[in-house]
């Protein structure tokens, strides 16, 4: 039977596929932004004259944009509806990611790296709460699961495209893809995105407001542990991602194109494990189906730490790699559904700080991985297991006490969009 619903919006999608295809495409912007050029990181360090963890900051400064603009966007979308902040992002991603080709020194692509993700961080925490606007219960965990298979394209395509443009054109002309990117993502948001949040249900009160609804998410323990547990979660991919290509390239030497279908590879492995996880929904609460996609990704980061402190070989560290970045296909659209669950009336300020915790820690660890120079893959297996094991006592120290105490509500949601209001 259909759910309740959960103060649907205005706008009812002509069919889920068209919708979730769209809103996927918008979900892209950190691992298109990120990824693509993973395989020319080296060949950029030589070029602009800087080290290892110089040009690991550019991964950083996108980062930090992708987290902080989605504190700025989502409560923006609050008030104003999602349309308007989510255009407005589009068009600064757009022009950015066409300066960043012209950039002639790193601090200068450092900086523009972080204008650009805060222009991408409108679509990400946008899609996530029309999401919400539209669905509720099960169905948003299924429909999250969808949204992992359309946007986890982009990290399966964009170092495989990445490695083979680093064979035809420079890091500059792979910048120029990301800005040609930007222009197709600005045609979906405006023809494809409808506006979810009717004009009645749009909160007011400006910036006194969001710090209310901070406060007010903030102070919910269930939803801070789940952020928090699915943040530290993803830091173990982003430390993967930042530390991956000087790893798997210089220590043991593959090369950009071999890098970039390894890479791809664990990138397919998220979508694969977010379809399972979908059809798990039908059957499990999503709180299980979380606590096993933390377990597999601490037995895939426990591996890696093995691997690199042991030298047992590049066949074992691409295994636990793989374990490691595709649990996150289960982790990240359950942990969406349950941050978001309680708090429908504040789906953009929730989803901002969904955001937040997932792209700020990673920001925070990226570096990590390059500080002991291009020699060694241990601070890589270290971060990346400190993480995984952070997430998963967090998860199950914190939140499913917090869930027993406080029960999400978790009807049949399987009969589609809520009807408009």
């Amino acid at each position: 039977m259909p759910s309740q619903p959960g103060k649907p919006g205005s706008a009812r999608p002509r069919s889920d596929v068209r919708l979730v295809v769209v809103l996927g495409m918008l979900s892209m912007f950190g691992p298109i932004s990120l990824d693509l050029y993973l395989p020319a990181l080296p060949a950029l360090a030589t070029d602009l004259g800087a080290s290892t963890s110089a040009a690991q900051l550019s991964i950083t400064a996108c980062l930090l944009g992708l987290a902080t603009g989605q504190l700025v966007a989502g409560p923006l979308s609050d008030q104003f509806g999602r349309r308007p902040p989510l255009i407005v992002g589009l068009v600064v991603y757009l022009i950015t990611s066409a300066a960043c080709a012209f950039a002639p020194t790193i601090e200068l692509l450092v900086v523009l790296r972080l204008l650009q993700g805060l222009g991408g961080a409108a679509g990400i925490v946008i899609a996530r709460a029309v999401a919400r606007d539209l669905y509720s219960g099960r169905r948003l965990v299924i429909i999250f699961s969808r949204l992992i298979l359309v946007n986890g394209l982009a990290p399966v395509l964009a170092p495989v495209i990445g490695g083979q443009l680093a064979l035809v054109t420079s890091w500059r002309g792979i910048f120029v893809v990301l800005a040609a990117f930007g222009i197709v993502l600005l045609a979906a948001g405006v023809f494809g995105v409808p506006e979810s949040l009717p004009a009645e249900r749009r909160r007011a009160g400006g910036v006194r407001d969001t710090l209310r609804s901070f406060r007010l998410l903030l102070g919910d323990r269930f939803f801070v542990a789940v952020v928090l547990a699915a943040g530290l979660a993803g830091a173990s991919m982003f430390a993967y991602i930042a530390g991956a290509t000087f790893v798997l390239q210089r220590l043991y030497g593959l090369s950009a194109q071999q890098f970039s279908f390894a890479f791809g590879a664990n990138a397919l492995g998220i979508m694969v494990l977010g379809q399972v996880g979908a059809r798990l929904a039908h059957r499990w609460s999503p709180h299980r189906v979380m606590a096993l996609g933390l377990l597999m990704n601490l037995l895939g980061a426990a591996g890696l730490a093995v691997t690199v402190l042991t030298g047992l070989g590049l066949p074992f560290l691409l295994v636990s790699l793989f374990v490691m970045v595709s649990a996150l296909g289960l982790v990240f659209p359950t942990s969406t559904a349950l941050a978001l669950a309680d708090h429908p009336d504040r789906a953009g300020s929730a989803s901002s700080l969904l955001g937040l915790g997932q792209y700020l820690l990673g920001a925070v660890v990226a570096p990590l991985v390059g500080l002991a120079g291009e020699d060694t893959a241990v601070p890589l297996g270290i971060v990346a297991v400190a993480c995984s094991l952070a997430a998963s006592a967090i998860f199950f120290g914190v939140a499913l006490p917090a869930l027993r105490r406080k029960p999400i509500a978790e009807p049949d949601d399987l009969d589609g969009p809520q009807p408009p209001a």
